[in-house]
């Protein structure tokens, strides 16, 4: 099994395979580029982030700067909106559902650690896949942490740190964010 494939899986990867380093390096390129854009260069804009995301439905805005580690395992729906400053680290899939807001400067990380030291001491990373469900509402600073699947409807407040997954149609907030109650 290649060092992407391991990393794709959620299996303990080696960071510094050349393979990786030259994706990151193309999405650095991209990132660079797509964030050195204003809004109304829509003829600059558009091309980079269809390069740079595995996808990127119709009528999605990501507004600059936004920063990934590989860009390419990120499906992103139709009509989403991004704000600026988000951060979406996809060593593993990171797949988003239509009609999703997401605040400025939030997180969403597929990128994690093995909890014991050794690995750690041998340079090994791993990952877990982010889904985000369709009509999502993520507020500013949100943090959504590895494996964690935010339901269709939900929505996340300002500032949650999501270590688990939000039932849909529910409201989060919180450092862990917990499940509030329904109005």
């Amino acid at each position: 099994m290649t060092e992407l494939e391991k990393m794709l899986s959620g299996a303990l990867y080696r960071p510094g395979d050349p393979e990786l380093a030259a994706m990151r390096a193309r999405a650095q390129d991209l990132m660079r580029r797509y964030n050195s854009t204003i809004v109304g260069e829509a003829e600059a804009r558009d091309p980079i982030l269809a390069e740079l995301f595995g996808a990127l439905g119709p009528g999605s805005a990501v507004r600059a700067p936004v920063y990934v580690d590989y860009g390419c395992h990120i499906e992103i729906g139709a009509d989403c909106f991004f704000n600026f400053g988000c951060v979406m680290l996809d060593v593993c899939p990171i797949r988003i559902g239509d009609n999703v807001q997401v605040g400025p400067n939030v997180q969403l990380l597929a990128a994690d650690h093995p909890r014991d030291a050794e690995s750690r001491d041998a340079g090994l990373e791993n990952g877990r896949p982010v889904t985000i469900g369709r009509n999502v509402w993520i507020g500013a600073a949100a943090l959504i942490l590895p494996g964690v699947t935010v339901g269709d409807d939900a929505i996340v407040g300002a500032g949650a740190v999501v270590t688990h997954d939000v039932p849909a149609g529910a409201r989060v907030a919180g450092n862990p964010a917990r499940v509030l109650p329904a109005r």
